[in-house]
């Protein structure tokens, strides 16, 4: 999952080597932060959230066959 998150958010910022994923595991729930450039973040986020809300339905998506509910934390 933190592959996947990587490959979608690289291609978007001016800064690839600046993005992070860490990852929080908890008994029922795994949350995944993502961090990136300053600069970036606007691209990140999108017009009103759109590219963030894109990302998080391809991420929650590919992980409905986990039995844990999944998170994505776009933090600074």
């Amino acid at each position: 999952m933190k592959e996947l998150i990587e490959t979608i958010v690289k291609p978007l910022v001016d800064f690839p080597e600046d993005v992070q994923v860490n990852v929080q595991e908890e008994d029922q729930r795994v949350t995944y932060q993502l961090s990136v450039n300053k600069n970036d973040m606007g691209k990140v986020i999108g017009k009103q959230g759109r590219v963030a809300k894109a990302i998080r339905t391809v991420v929650y998506a590919s992980g409905s066959s986990e039995q844990k509910k999944i998170f994505l934390e776009i933090i600074e």
